[in-house]
């Protein structure tokens, strides 16, 4: 039925956004100095355009077709013809070089959910106008730019639309975030935590707080840190580790990404002892990823493919890893490390990333134990 649907409900999307009037995002630093300048530094303002892994990853899955359009290019007016290849990305139009835009994101009216993936419909507006943006807040500020609601669905459903899962063309679940159940309120409450300073430049309803929109995640250290515990202890015959994943979602969600474990044991000063040599994909229990695979080939790419693999750790779940270490003498230091890879070794190696940001590991905590 959803494969019915879908050209309805995309043809509804580029209609409805091309029925707007478009505010930019540049556009919103006149009154929103402070959210505009947290926005530019987060990885919604990135775009196919300037996000290497992104743009790499949609034109290895398919040189023809933007099908990522939806949810990374979303106020374009020409998202159907994307997604179908009848047009290609063009940086000249500023609603495509907007990203997951300002505009975009506070227009959205209902998000459409189905079984591959959910679809956001943003607002039709009235023609001659100005356009009216939607958020959370109650009795709004008004502005000569655009009129401002309350959205009874805002906090419920703002992040549903793209966050929530994609199921491949096999029925191979690419990622999931959220169950059927859940709803963006977990969402915004940790990556869009209130901090000091009103909404506007003239915080002229002296409310004094607004949601952060640099929106962080893990290439934020001390955000990181709050996702995960991490213990060791043992004895002379080896050690157990203790990793507990805090967040109510996935330890992996992304398909690219990996989490991994660098254990080292040093006598002396000297490392004598290591739980990889080469790669942390040599150790199965500390290394988290997902694998996929094409009728029964592993493939780098999940797409089109028709399985998948992983070791992954699900929301609050604990888990403790055993590691025997031969030759234990008492003094040896033991450190370990729990690292995070923007994009894992095997995907980075296919796409030719040139950015060494996505492939440089980001230590996210550490625990130390001294052999008694």
């Amino acid at each position: 039925m959803f494969f019915r649907i879908l050209p309805i409900l995309l043809l509804l999307f580029t209609l409805s956004a091309h029925s707007q009037k478009y505010l930019d995002n540049h556009s919103c630093k006149e009154c929103h100095e402070a959210i505009y300048d947290e926005f530019r530094k987060s990885a919604h303002a990135r775009s196919y355009f300037t996000d290497e892994l992104h743009r790499k990853i949609a034109e290895k899955a398919d040189p023809k077709r933007y099908e990522c359009a939806p949810c990374h290019m979303p106020a374009a007016t020409n998202v159907a013809d994307l997604v179908s290849g009848k047009a290609r990305p063009d940086p000249r139009d500023v609603r495509q070089r907007d990203g997951v835009s300002c505009f975009f994101c506070h227009t959205i009216a209902y998000v459409k959910k189905a079984h591959r993936f959910n679809i956001n419909l943003p607002a039709r507006q009235a023609k001659g106008y100005k356009p009216s943006l939607f958020g959370s807040l109650v009795n709004p500020d008004e502005s000569d730019k655009h009129s401002s609601l309350k959205s009874p669905i805002y906090m419920d459903m703002a992040c549903m639309g793209c966050h929530s899962h994609k199921i491949n063309e096999n029925n191979v679940t690419v990622f999931r975030t959220m169950n059927a159940t859940d709803t963006s309120r977990g969402c915004i409450r940790c990556h869009m935590p209130k901090v000091p300073g009103g909404v506007e430049k003239m915080d002229k309803r002296g409310r004094g707080e607004h949601r952060l929109h640099t929106f962080p995640g893990i290439r934020n250290a001390n955000f990181r840190k709050t996702g995960y515990g991490l213990e060791v202890q043992g004895d002379k015959q080896g050690i157990v580790v203790t990793l507990t994943n805090k967040m109510p979602h996935p330890m992996i969600i992304q398909p690219a990404r990996a989490r991994y474990l660098e254990i080292r044991v040093k006598r002396n000063g000297k490392t004598v002892w290591r739980n990889f040599r080469k790669s942390p994909e040599e150790d199965s229990q500390g290394y988290f990823s997902y694998r996929f695979y094409r009728n029964g080939k592993r493939v780098p790419l999940p797409n089109h493919a028709t399985s998948r693999k992983g070791n992954n750790l699900q929301g609050k779940e604990v888990r403790q890893l055993k590691y025997p270490i031969p030759g234990f003498k008492s003094g040896d230091r033991v450190r370990v490390t729990l690292y995070a890879l923007p994009a894992r070794e095997e995907c980075a190696r296919t796409v030719h990333l040139e950015d060494k940001s996505f492939t440089t590991p980001l230590p996210i905590r550490t625990a130390d134990w001294t052999v008694p």
